[in-house]
């Protein structure tokens, strides 16, 4: 298990936090056992918190072509057609991924193809299961354009926690199903807008683990 480089400056910060609690705790409370095993559980939280959110464990893939896989760890929160007005502006299968602060925050392509759109945006920190969170919250859109000439859209949402998303995708890269491209910090979402003729091969309320689970399939 990796820990992933998004994480250094929170784990920093974390470091430095113990150093602070525990300090403390010895000099003002070292006659007081209770108290100081209460100050190190609180540490020993902290620290165990910070690594496994950050964690970046090893996923193997077998690149499937016909495949759209999960492009994050999460819950399946959405199975829905609606009207896409960012890009496609047409109608679109919209599947979304609900990302809780317990999941791995690593996002993936998930499908190979050619970047052809990405965008920032600012906006609101709505909670991520909100309607209005994939059109006004700050995200990042995303649409990569399979070799078959169908074109997928993802998107990362953050939400009430999480402040910080990272893109690293850029117009003309070459996107590898699986590959990172991205990160949330403190849980949020992503959704997946595809093509009505895609296959879902998942259901509401499934778990979902990024780089692994068949979101669909082209037809």
């Amino acid at each position: 298990m990796k820990f992933h480089k998004e994480g250094i400056p929170s784990l920093i910060i974390t470091l430095i936090v113990i150093a602070i609690i525990n300090f403390l705790t010895f000099y003002f409370f070292g006659s007081y056992p209770i108290i100081m095993w209460l100050g190190y559980l609180l540490s020993a939280f902290l620290l165990i918190t910070i690594l496994q959110f950050f964690r970046s464990p090893k996923r193997d893939v077998i690149i499937n072509e016909n495949h759209i896989i999960a492009p994050a760890d999460g819950k399946v929160v959405v199975i829905e057609q609606v009207t896409e007005t960012e890009y496609f502006k047409d109608k679109r299968l919209q599947i979304s991924i609900f990302m809780s602060p317990t999941n791995v925050h690593i996002n993936r392509y998930p499908v190979s193809g050619i970047v052809k759109y990405s965008k920032y945006h600012p906006g609101l920190f709505l909670v991520a299961w909100h309607p209005k969170s994939s059109t006004e919250n700050e995200r990042t859109t995303i649409v990569v354009e399979h070799k078959n000439g169908q074109q997928v859209l993802f998107r990362q949402i953050a939400g009430a926690l999480a402040r910080r998303i990272v893109n690293n995708a850029k117009e003309g890269d070459v996107a590898v199903q699986g590959d990172e491209f991205g990160f949330i910090k403190f849980g949020s979402r992503v959704d997946l807008l595809l093509p009505l003729n895609v296959k879902i091969k998942v259901n509401l309320d499934q778990k979902v683990f990024g780089r692994q689970t068949i979101i669909a399939t082209f037809e």
